[in-house]
């Protein structure tokens, strides 16, 4: 399937404008990134148009078909049944878009919340995800360069910011984010500190 035709397929499943040009900026961030760091471009470029295949999911639905598909629900996904689109799409694009590389599967499954071992295209398309530049938080730009500089420095100043957000808003950190904050050596400073030694 050429890119063209890939780009159809999942403009008709999304069924919406909004998502699929973040699936698009995602994609392209993610070849940017992936060439800058030596990762392969056209795997990057892939996972971030298949990342989101299950994000307009509902609740309801992304738990029915994760546990239809045999994917265990941990409690948190359970309480938070959004993070499952993750693991989901990875199953999507794998049945619906005939993707069989373990690679790309594994960088859909942890572009939301990441994971305490992460591959460089791993973080590529976590980056390009959070990053594109659709985003509209005050860092965005600053953590794009700084991931085009650096993919391990990019993480953790975007893992710190994104826990320290939802801290600051009382809500609870998935513990795959906590995981990868520790793999990262984030773990236990605050926002502004983590940022600080990031950058």
């Amino acid at each position: 399937m050429n890119y063209g035709d890939l780009a159809r397929r999942v403009r008709a499943h999304l069924n919406q404008d909004h998502r699929y040009e973040h699936t698009v900026r995602v994609a392209r961030c993610a070849d940017v990134l992936a060439q800058r760091h030596g990762a392969d471009a056209s795997r990057a470029r892939l996972a971030g148009m298949l990342h989101d295949l299950a994000r307009l999911y509902s609740d309801r639905r992304l738990l029915e078909e994760s546990q239809a598909h045999g994917l265990h629900v941990a409690a948190f996904e359970r309480e938070h049944p959004i993070v499952l689109h993750a693991r989901l799409g990875a199953v999507i694009a794998a049945e619906t878009f005939g993707v069989r590389d373990p690679q790309v599967l594994s960088a859909i499954e942890k572009h939301t919340t990441a994971a305490a071992v992460m591959s460089p295209l791993d973080c590529v398309v976590y980056l390009a995800d959070s990053l594109e530049p659709g985003r509209t938080f005050a860092e965005r730009a600053e953590f794009w360069e700084l991931s085009m500089r650096d993919l391990r420095e990019g993480m953790r100043a975007t893992l710190a910011l994104s826990i320290g957000h939802l801290t600051g808003q009382g809500r609870p950190i998935a513990p795959p984010t906590l995981a990868a904050a520790h793999a990262f050596g984030i773990l236990g400073l605050s926002d502004k500190e983590a940022r600080a030694s990031a950058t």
